[in-house]
């Protein structure tokens, strides 16, 4: 399954972390080709994305159902598509290396299914671990922001 993983490290304590990731109104937007997301319940919600994989350019509809939310350290989630054969599973991971600092890992898996499978597979492998590093640093950078205000 294509899948993306990027560690950043961050001069914040885990619970400023927690406090900002727990809360997906927070980080969603920033989100690579994110248009909206509605929660349904504490568990799940469901989002919306621009496609712009290689010639395949639409909206994607994904059901997001959390798994775990552990805190301090770690939220998971599984994804399916409402329409679109996708499904996934991924995780933001914080650890702390000391009081004033703390590492952040975000990890997303994608696979998809039926007659375009292999082309946008394909395309994913390269696309996710991108789309997963720049939604580590723009949710780093906004972390940032929000500590400085």
């Amino acid at each position: 399954m294509p899948s993306g993983m990027h560690q950043v490290e961050l001069d914040l304590p885990i619970d400023v972390i927690w406090d900002f990731v727990k809360d997906m109104d927070n980080w969603a937007p920033l989100v690579p080709n994110y248009i909206q997301h509605e929660k349904l319940n504490e568990h799940r919600s469901t989002w919306e994305f621009k496609s712009d994989i290689g010639i395949i350019k639409k909206k994607i509809s994904l059901i997001i159902d959390i798994n775990e939310w552990k805190e301090p350290i770690r939220v998971s989630f599984a994804l399916k598509g409402k329409s679109e054969k996708y499904s996934g599973e991924g995780f933001f991971e914080a650890k702390a290396i000391n009081v004033k600092r703390t590492r952040l890992t975000g990890f997303l898996e994608v696979n998809v299914i039926g007659k375009m499978a292999g082309a946008l597979n394909s395309k994913l492998e390269t696309a996710l671990p991108e789309a997963v590093k720049e939604m580590a640093e723009a949710i780093s950078e906004k972390l940032v922001e929000v500590k400085s205000v």
